[in-house]
C-alpha cells in the first residue's frame, strides 16, 4: 500500500492526465504485469475485472467484493504509479450498497474508479437510467465524503451486452456526467463517427476510450477525435493466455514444444522483478 502522503500525489498525478492530450491506460492482471507496464514509462494503470477473474480461475463478474479489494490492493501496491479501478457495477443491489463499497475500494489507494450500469441479466442487461444514476451519484458522494479526489469514471454498457444503441449510451453519460462522473466510458463503439459523437456529447469532460481488438485507428487518430485516454481491458491478459493457451495445447495434442520459441526470457524477467 502507498503511504498515506503517496496516495493524494498519485490521486493528483491522475488527474492532471486527464486534463490534456491523450493517454494510454494499459490493464495489467497481476503485480507483475503491472511492473512490467511501468517498466515500459506508462503513466498509469487500470485493473481489468475479467483478467483478475480468470487469474482465480473464475468467469468475469465472480469475483466477490471481498477478493476484488485484496486484489486492489496489490496492485496499488505493485507499482507507484496511480491505478483505476475496474468496480464493475459497485458489487451492490443498491445505491447504499454501492456507496459503502466504493468507500472501501477509496480506502485501498486507486486514483480512480469506474462505475457501470449493467445488471447481469441477460434478459434486462441494463439498468433504468434512473436507477443507475442514483447509483452513481452514491458513488460521487461516498468519493466527497473521503475527500473527493478519486476520480469516478461512468460506464454505459450499451455495446459490451448486446444492445447497442448509441444514443442511450450517449444519453446515460450525459446523466452520469450530471450526476457527478469525471470521465465518461461507452466500452465497444468503435467507429470515428460513434466515438466523435461520445466526446462532443459530454465535452468538456473526458473520454475513455476501449480498444480491446486490433484496430485500424492509431492512437494519433485517436487522440485527433478528442479522447483523452485509451484502456485495453482484457485484451492483454487474453493475450498472455492465448501465447499460452496454445503452447500448452501443442504439448498436449501434437507433442511438440514450437510454442517455447516466443517465450519470454529467464533472465530478463528475473532482472525486472530484482529492480536491475
Amino acid at each position: 500500500m502507498p503511504s498515506p502522503q503517496d496516495t493524494p500525489a498519485r490521486r493528483r498525478a491522475f488527474r492532471q492526465l486527464h486534463a490534456e492530450g491523450c493517454f494510454v491506460i494499459p490493464n495489467p492482471w497481476d503485480p507483475g504485469s503491472a511492473c512490467y507496464l511501468a517498466k515500459l514509462g506508462f503513466k498509469a494503470l487500470a485493473t481489468t475485472s475479467s483478467g483478475a477473474a480468470w487469474r482465480h480461475a473464475k468467469a468475469d463478474g465472480q469475483m466477490s467484493l471481498d477478493e476484488v479489494l485484496v486484489h486492489l490492493r496489490e496492485m496499488v501496491a505493485a507499482t507507484d504509479l496511480p491505478v483505476n479501478a475496474d468496480f464493475e457495477g459497485g458489487y451492490a443491489a443498491d445505491a447504499a450498497g454501492v456507496a459503502r463499497h466504493v468507500r472501501m475500494a477509496v480506502d485501498t489507494g486507486v486514483a480512480g474508479l469506474s462505475i457501470e450500469d449493467s445488471t447481469g441479466d441477460p434478459d434486462q442487461p441494463l439498468r433504468d437510467i434512473a436507477t443507475a444514476v442514483e447509483r452513481m451519484r452514491a458513488a460521487r458522494a461516498a468519493i466527497d465524503a473521503a475527500g473527493g479526489d478519486t476520480l469516478l469514471v461512468g460506464r454505459a454498457e450499451n455495446f459490451i451486452v448486446g444492445r447497442p444503441d448509441l444514443e442511450d449510451a450517449i444519453r446515460r453519460l450525459q446523466a452520469y456526467a450530471e450526476a457527478g462522473a469525471d470521465c465518461l466510458y461507452a466500452p465497444g463503439i468503435k467507429t470515428r463517427a460513434q466515438i466523435a459523437a461520445v466526446v462532443a456529447a459530454v465535452a468538456p469532460k473526458p473520454v475513455n476510450l476501449l480498444v480491446g481488438a486490433t484496430t485500424e485507428l492509431t492512437l494519433a487518430d485517436i487522440a485527433a477525435l478528442g479522447v483523452r485516454r485509451v484502456s485495453v481491458g482484457g485484451a492483454l491478459a487474453r493475450t498472455a493466455w492465448g501465447g499460452f493457451m496454445r503452447a500448452a495445447q501443442a504439448i498436449a495434442t501434437e507433442g511438440k514444444f514450437d510454442g517455447f520459441a516466443v517465450a519470454a526470457s529467464g533472465a530478463e524477467l528475473n532482472a525486472l522483478f530484482r529492480g536491475d
